[in-house]
């Protein structure tokens, strides 16, 4: 019996853990994540960044130059237009490869 109250709490411990990583998982993505054609250096990053954060509710804007990706987070409890941010990458002369974000998946300009 002594054994068998630590090994029920330990399955406890270990289901509340799993169950709060599915939750996390479940909710929607805070950011947009998009890939883009030939961002190859700071350069390129820092004229998109400049374009997307004239959008407003756009907060942060992060850019991995080795993975041709810039990562768009937004206010709090507001949405972006992914049209908006596809169409601003365009502005700074860039092409959209993929857009992912709460709004959906996107391979092409989203209509709104």
């Amino acid at each position: 019996m002594k054994r068998i109250v630590p090994t029920l709490v330990l399955a406890t411990v270990v289901l509340l853990i799993v169950g709060l990583q599915q939750l996390r998982a479940a909710s929607p993505v805070p950011y947009t994540t998009i890939h883009v054609h030939n961002m190859h250096c700071d350069e390129c990053a820092k004229k998109i960044a400049r374009k997307l954060y004239a959008i407003p509710g756009v907060v942060e804007v992060r850019a991995d130059v080795n993975n041709n990706i810039a990562y768009v987070v937004p206010q709090k409890d507001k949405s972006l237009p992914a049209r908006s941010m596809w169409e601003a990458v365009e502005a700074a002369g860039f092409a959209v490869a993929k857009l992912e974000g709460p709004q959906g998946t996107f391979v092409a300009k989203p209509n709104r």
